[in-house]
């Protein structure tokens, strides 16, 4: 069992904002596989499918942001999967451009209170983990605002084209091949001329 888990906020209010982009990256995976993501376990919504052979478990914690770590740290514990090569996180990242991935096998919280309450949940820094960048936040801007806006209609695209890549790099990651998914899309993105 492969644990995907993709960082947001439940309730309406948050929908489509810059925080949300883990929800819908697992979205778009959970429409292109056929898997429904409607079932409660853990305090997450959460999905069982195959995706590239593997079985996996789409997740959508429900703790909020901050104390995502203690949904994962259930299903990780429930499903007894090694966090370090059975489980992949992915969340927003204001340091990348819209719609660019940096994917990674380990490192800190970079900020992300997320990523932060995971670590301090799981005891480990060493896990998979996919962000999805959602465009550096303008000077003079709070950075709780930021996040929690919505993307203009311009950023809407190139994030729906930065969830597709996510969900290819998913594939390559579940089929055990996270170098080759690094190596695909952890380059920088040309903007388009235009």
């Amino acid at each position: 069992m492969f644990i995907i888990a993709g960082l947001g906020n439940p309730t309406l209010q948050y929908e489509g904002t810059r925080h949300n982009v883990g929800f819908d990256v697992i979205d778009t995976i959970a429409d292109k596989y056929n898997i429904s993501v409607d079932y409660r376990k853990n305090r997450a919504y959460v999905g069982k499918g195959v995706i590239a052979g593997q079985k996996v478990l789409l997740a959508k914690p429900q703790t909020y942001m901050n104390l995502s770590g203690e949904s994962i740290r259930a299903l990780v514990d429930y499903y007894k999967v090694d966090e370090e090569t059975e489980l992949l996180v992915i969340y927003d990242d204001v340091s990348l451009g819209v719609g660019q991935l940096r994917i990674r096998k380990k490192g800190s919280a970079g900020g992300h209170n997320g990523i932060k309450s995971i670590i301090s949940c799981l005891g480990t820094d060493i896990f998979p983990r996919i962000k999805v960048g959602v465009g550096e936040k303008p000077k003079r801007y709070d950075l709780a605002d930021y996040v929690l806006g919505h993307f203009s209609k311009a950023e809407r695209e190139m994030m729906e084209e930065g969830y597709g890549h996510a969900a290819e790099a998913v594939e390559m990651i579940a089929a055990g091949d996270i170098d080759a998914a690094m190596n695909e899309y952890n380059r920088k993105v040309k903007p388009k001329e235009g």
